[in-house]
């Protein structure tokens, strides 16, 4: 008997084929078209102002860390999130959107299915931490992760 089928432990996801290039492609076009996005351009304006590049390089590590295991992003993106009280529950949805979109115009389907499998599971990690009531029997405050395979709509 094999140690694998002894243990059913998770296993990880399979790197995706890409590489820091792909990843600073992505990165720049999707924060292009949220720039430009009536919902999300406002509040990246408002936080971000002209600083653009600094955000980007930052972007590019935290993607680099989580699509190759580089190592390079040394942030905190919750701390970072939870400062942010004008984001809701939708913007979170429109952000999927747009990334889906993005990846799957960019990468090939492999990579985007990639992509797109650990962007959700960071927005349901980030909305978990912000909006997250244990006291609400609400089933709207919920995350809605299946919105990634909506295009960012509520099924």
């Amino acid at each position: 008997m094999s140690d694998e089928s002894a243990s059913p432990r998770r296993r990880p996801l399979p790197m995706p084929v890409t590489n820091e290039e792909e990843i600073e492609r992505v990165v720049r076009t999707f924060y292009k078209s949220v720039r430009a996005d009536a919902q999300l351009g406002p509040i990246f304006e408002r936080v971000i102002g002209d600083n653009w590049e600094p955000h980007l390089q930052k972007m590019f590590a935290f993607w680099s860390s989580v699509m190759l295991m580089s190592g390079r992003y040394k942030g905190q993106p919750m701390v970072a999130h939870m400062r942010l009280k004008m984001v809701q529950r939708h913007h979170f949805e429109r952000w999927l959107g747009l990334f889906h979109k993005t990846t799957e115009e960019l990468c090939t389907p492999e990579t985007a299915e990639a992509f797109m499998e650990r962007a959700a599971r960071i927005a349901e990690s980030l909305q978990m931490g912000m909006f997250f009531n244990p006291n609400s029997a609400d089933p709207s405050r919920k995350p809605h992760i299946a919105a990634v395979q909506t295009g960012g709509k509520r099924p």
